[in-house]
This record gives C-alpha cells, sequence and structure tokens, in this order.
C-alpha cells in the first residue's frame, strides 16, 4: 500500500502550487469574487452587467469564472467604482511575528 504525503495549505492557494506572486493573485482572485458576488445580489445577467461595466459579454463571463490573466486589479477596482463601491487602500507596518508584509482584501459588505 502506496502511503499519501499530505501537505498543510499556506490557505493561498497559489502559494501551495508554487505560483509567480501568489498574494497578487490571491487578490485578484478574491476582488473578482466580490464582483461576483454583487452581480448576483443585484441579479443582473452577463448581458446587463456588461453593459452597466462597458464590458462585453464574454468578458464578464471571464471573470465571474475566475479568469485572472484577463483583468488587472487597477481594472478590477474600476469595475467596483462602476458598482458603486469603494475601494480603500491601507498601508501600515508589517505585524510583529510576520517576516514580510503581506496583502489582504476584506469586504465590508
Amino acid at each position: 500500500m502506496r502511503r499519501t504525503k499530505i501537505q498543510r495549505s499556506t490557505r493561498n492557494v497559489f502559494t501551495d502550487i508554487r505560483a509567480a506572486h501568489p498574494e497578487r493573485l490571491l487578490a485578484r482572485a478574491q476582488v473578482m469574487e466580490r464582483i461576483a458576488v454583487i452581480l448576483k445580489e443585484r441579479g443582473l445577467t452577463q448581458i446587463q452587467a456588461a453593459r452597466l461595466l462597458g464590458l462585453s459579454q464574454p468578458k464578464i463571463s471571464a471573470l465571474v469564472n475566475g479568469k485572472l490573466s484577463q483583468f488587472s486589479l487597477e481594472h478590477l477596482f474600476e469595475l467596483i467604482n462602476a458598482l458603486d463601491r469603494s475601494v480603500e487602500i491601507v498601508i501600515r507596518p508589517k505585524s510583529r511575528g510576520s517576516r514580510t508584509g503581506h496583502t489582504t482584501v476584506s469586504s465590508a459588505a
């Protein structure tokens, strides 16, 4: 019987798969997911969302399906603003226990 090695997650799948710039990727994924939630809460079809955001329907599909390579974080912030939400960026010293700083995305409802 082969033994399967189990590795504890870092809580960032992009770190776990050794992707380049994992915190950037996770931040984009989290912002995209928040946009998808807002669109769903508003009950918008992809065509309606495309009109509202000035994108094509295939771009909305890529957005809600997490196609990270098609959207910069800056573009995602513009889309958040177009959905009547504000983006606040807070820069603070790293926490005492951390070796380096990190990026966190949070949502205030």
